[in-house]
């Protein structure tokens, strides 16, 4: 006997067999359909949202933590409650010896002022960094370089500008190697720079200027004074493991009482990453349920349209049984009509979904944060199709033992 799959008749009988009520086929197909492409677009989809939000994470250490000044809330050492407390560059070296565990870490200084080139001149943030800051946040290089010890620690007249404001103030010029007035002090441009991301903690680069904070202290006479400190930990911790130490390190040099939270502002970044992966994997578990529920719905579909077809064609098997047929043939028969009709309906529903999220990540690509990755992947197609194909295998099994237990003389009197 042939093997089914090389067979040509056992093919052309199966199309004969679903072409015979075209409406019914159609109808069970698309349901088939579409649970496919719905179960395929959710789960590509969730991905895909999950990306579009990282992405606007781009470029931040998922250990990061940031330390910014408050006002008091509690009444400590004879300062009453409200009053408001400045970081200091004594506090940052006292954090540094107490804080075990963080692993790289930047005092950072905001200032706004007129910055020139010539004739032009733009309003803009200036910011001062120390060299590990790029350890914390990781900017887009367009030219140049980055600031590093030398700068900070031999107090080197040096910039970084964003790539908006070297736009507006060289044009299509090399910006690099001139000199920009920055409130009236000279910084000789040595990189141009970009947000990696949307998101932004305390200045926009692709807008500001940034400077080594030691050149902006003396240069601005600003003192001591520090706007945040923004550090990351080793792996394995989260930044709110040095809290405790850090606020320690705080209350050497100011009247803040212990149990005075408010009064020290903290961002933990790692939170926010933990948040986001919990809620697309919540998505993501939805979708897969409702995608799941759709396309069972289509394979029962399956089911009912290969008991009606074993119904109608009760006289035929059994008359094949009658001049030999074996049980096995007639299950094989019945089986591949329900996988056929399985297999083209899901593999059209996967392609669907795949060129939906094609285009929908082809709309959200950004030529700087990239791709958003609405897309399914390989290994999640092949689980879709084996669900499907092993479903549509069970949905066509009862069928054809109830087609194979016909007997020749009860189906000859079937009418």
């Amino acid at each position: 006997m042939k093997n089914p799959i090389f067979d040509i008749e056992n093919w052309r009988e199966i199309g004969a067999t679903l072409a015979r009520n075209k409406t019914r086929t159609f109808l069970t197909a698309f349901g088939i359909f579409w649970g496919t492409a719905m179960l395929a677009m959710l789960w590509g989809g969730a991905g895909g949202l999950k990306g579009l939000l990282m992405r606007n994470l781009n470029g931040f250490d998922t250990n990061m933590g940031v330390i910014f000044p408050g006002r008091t809330t509690i009444s400590y050492k004879g300062f009453n409650k409200g009053m408001r407390w400045d970081m200091t560059e004594s506090d940052l070296a006292n954090i540094r010896r107490l804080a075990k565990g963080i692993k790289a870490s930047s005092g950072v200084l905001n200032n706004g002022g007129t910055v020139a080139y010539g004739t032009k001149q733009k309003s803009s943030n200036v910011t001062g960094v120390e060299s590990d800051y790029f350890k914390i946040m990781t900017p887009v290089i367009y030219s140049g370089r980055l600031l590093n010890e030398s700068d900070t620690y031999g107090l080197r007249k040096v910039a970084l500008i964003g790539r908006n404001l070297a736009n507006e103030l060289f044009g299509t010029s090399d910006p690099l190697g001139r000199y920009i007035n920055v409130k009236g002090v000279y910084f000789q441009v040595v990189g141009v720079i970009g947000q990696m991301s949307e998101a932004s903690i305390g200045t926009r680069l692709d807008d500001s200027v940034i400077l080594p904070n030691t050149t902006m202290i003396r240069a601005f006479n600003l003192g001591n004074s520090v706007g945040f400190f923004a550090f990351t930990v080793n792996d394995g911790m989260d930044p709110a493991d040095v809290l405790p130490a850090i606020k320690r390190a705080i209350r050497i040099s100011h009247p803040i009482h212990p149990d005075d939270t408010p009064a020290l502002g903290m961002m933990n970044l790692a939170e926010q990453f933990r948040m986001v992966n919990n809620l697309f994997l919540g998505v993501s578990i939805l979708s897969l349920f409702v995608g799941a529920g759709t396309l069972i719905a289509g394979i029962i579909g399956v089911g009912n349209i290969m008991w009606i077809i074993v119904k109608e064609r009760t006289q035929e098997i059994g008359i094949r049984r009658a001049i030999g047929a074996k049980p096995r043939d007639i299950i094989i028969q019945v089986l591949s009509e329900g996988l056929v009709l399985t297999a083209i309906s899901g593999i059209a529903g996967i392609c669907f979904a795949t060129m939906v999220l094609f285009g929908v990540d082809y709309a959200t690509y950004d030529p700087t944060l990239g791709s958003a990755n609405f897309q399914l992947h390989f290994s999640h197609a092949m689980t879709i199709m084996t669900v499907f194909l092993i479903l549509g295998t069970c949905a066509g099994l009862i069928p054809s033992i109830k087609a194979m237990r016909i007997k020749p003389i009860e189906a000859m009197r079937d009418r």
